[in-house]
């Protein structure tokens, strides 16, 4: 398998063909949603397969997404800061390098917390998830304002009112360290 060419965008590098990559999170392309922070998925033109992987920096009371469950499973370190978990209904805090896995069909979704910035890697399966997507009603999540307000299985209903995502360039200071 070859190496995959990193091409220069304005916000940052992607690989658009397949092949093994290495790129610093801080030189990759981002995104940015209102109320679900800034993200780096790694990926260009050409999704990954298989896998779907994530960096979300998060100011508090911003969240990975809606309130859900799906066919795939998924799992999630927090890197930095303090969090809160709502998985099934209920709550669980959650601070720098707790790990969560979640099997297929668990109702789950993550808020930053605290009075500073979470950094939260996110980790997917690819193929099931889609095809089982439910983003549930949950009191707990709508505590948090990330419930949807009637079930559904279209994310275009759950984000609904949400504007969509931009691309950004990563922004000096989101992540701790170098």
């Amino acid at each position: 398998m070859p190496e995959a060419p990193l091409r220069e965008t304005k916000y940052g590098l992607v690989a658009d063909e397949e092949g093994w990559l290495v790129v610093n999170v801080r030189e990759a392309r981002w995104r940015e949603r209102e109320r679900l922070g800034s993200y780096c998925d790694f990926e260009g033109k050409r999704p990954f397969p298989q896998l779907g992987i994530n960096v979300s920096v998060l100011e508090p009371g911003e969240s990975l997404g809606r309130y859900h469950r799906e066919n795939g499973q998924e799992g999630f370190l927090v890197l930095a800061g303090r969090c809160v978990l709502i998985v099934e209904d209920e709550e669980r805090e959650l601070r720098a390098w707790d790990f969560i896995h979640c099997p297929p069909q668990t109702d789950h979704m993550i808020v930053a917390a605290g009075d500073g910035p979470a950094v939260v890697l996110a980790v997917g399966a690819r193929g099931l998830s889609r095809k089982g997507l439910v983003y549930a009603v949950s009191d707990t999540a709508k505590k948090y304002g990330v419930s949807v307000e009637k079930e559904t299985t279209k994310p275009g209903e759950a984000y609904a009112d949400l504007p969509r995502s931009r691309r950004v360039a990563y922004r000096e200071g989101w992540l701790p360290g170098r």
